[in-house]
């Protein structure tokens, strides 16, 4: 049973292949085998590979499936219609275009199963890739806010300067009334004099000055500190919303670059293997000898394609033959003269006939 099912995945002539023996059965077996376990491994990888890109189990199975019923139905017909010849490059030749294509289909196929057999060290790839994303997000986004919030820092440093400007004014005032006092500066005078009255008046005024601009400027710098606030509110904001896109940054191209980050040596080895198995069936087709199948295959064929090209044959002759005889029979026939007379007779009374016509016609449309 399981072996009659390899010989129906090889493509062998199930009546031919009957009248031979065991070990050429065994032998096709063999070779549909292969073309099954290559279609199947087709089915596994491409499955994977839409899984990584879709999340779904089932759009990824049904993907699978057609592309490995794809695969074995391409192999199958490739090893069916190859025919054993008794030059090995000859057969090499008839078999190139499916061993570029299986180089092709084996990048395709090793890549997903790659992606899964180094799964962990991709993720660590993928870790550090994200967290250099985050920080150049976060960099980029602080180009949009960094500005404005500076400017706004700046305005509140500047209205802290002006009380600041206006304390040292004042202060600079108390201890100058102060001095008066003492008969340190100005009059040298101790005692509370007019000139001690001016500039306590004018500290005092400086004073309430100092504190009229305090109170102002603080309901400026509140202000301005709740725009900043405001801002930075906004940075995280836009940091956060757009962090899930970096978290989601995992998708089939991404991890295929991040396994390009890794060693290229066991990947090429992985690599090297499903080219093998994808080139398996052509291999061993080229490498199986010339046995009975193949043999009693191309007697039936060329028995059939010998018959076809003697009746061909048999009927370029026949039309040739048909040709010289007619050639010879009508020219015959034009020596003879009572043909001839005939001939002439008939074409006398037609072309009366005619000429009675054209007469009657003419006198119809003269009448």
């Amino acid at each position: 049973m399981i072996r009659s099912f390899f010989i129906l995945c090889s493509g062998a002539d199930r009546a031919i292949l009957d009248s031979c023996s065991e070990g050429e059965k065994n032998k096709y077996a063999g070779i549909g085998a292969t073309v099954f376990f290559t279609a199947v491994m087709a089915f596994i990888a491409s499955g994977y590979a839409l899984y990584t890109v879709f999340d779904n189990v089932w759009l990824a199975l049904l993907f699978g499936l057609v592309w490995g019923l794809l695969i074995f139905n391409l192999d199958r017909f490739i090893v069916s219609t190859m025919r054993k010849r008794d030059n090995f490059w000859k057969e090499l030749l008839q078999a190139s275009p499916r061993i570029v294509l299986a180089l092709i289909i084996a990048v395709v196929i090793s890549k997903p199963l790659e992606l899964k057999i180094f799964e962990k060290e991709i993720n660590q790839v993928l870790l550090e890739q994200k967290n250099e994303m985050t920080l150049a997000n976060q960099d980029q986004i602080a180009l949009q806010f960094t500005p404005e919030i500076a400017e706004k820092q700046a305005e509140i440093d500047g209205l802290k300067r002006e009380i600041t400007e206006k304390e040292a004014e004042t202060n600079a005032l108390y201890s100058t009334y102060i001095a008066e006092a003492e008969g340190r500066e100005g009059t040298l005078l101790i005692g509370k004099g007019p000139v001690y009255k001016e500039k306590r008046e004018k500290h005092d005024a400086s004073l309430s000055e100092l504190q009229a601009l305090r109170e102002q400027n603080i309901a400026k710098i509140a202000a301005v500190e709740t725009e900043i606030a405001a801002l930075e509110r906004g940075y995280e904001d836009a940091v956060k919303n757009s962090q899930p896109i970096i978290d989601g940054f995992d998708g089939l191209m991404a991890r295929i670059n991040a396994l390009g980050e890794l060693a290229w040596f066991p990947s090429f080895f992985i690599f090297l293997l499903f080219l093998a198995i994808e080139t398996a069936p052509i291999l061993v087709k080229l490498m199986s000898p010339k046995g009975p199948y193949d043999l009693k295959l191309q007697d039936e064929e060329t028995t059939i394609a010998e018959w076809v090209t003697q009746k061909v044959d048999q009927r370029k002759r026949i039309t040739e033959t048909d040709r010289i005889l007619n050639e010879k029979i009508y020219g015959e026939i034009a020596e003879e003269e009572a043909v001839y007379a005939y001939k002439k007779q008939k074409a006398e009374e037609l072309l009366r006939l005619q000429a009675d016509r054209f007469q009657q016609a003419q006198i119809k449309g003269i009448s």
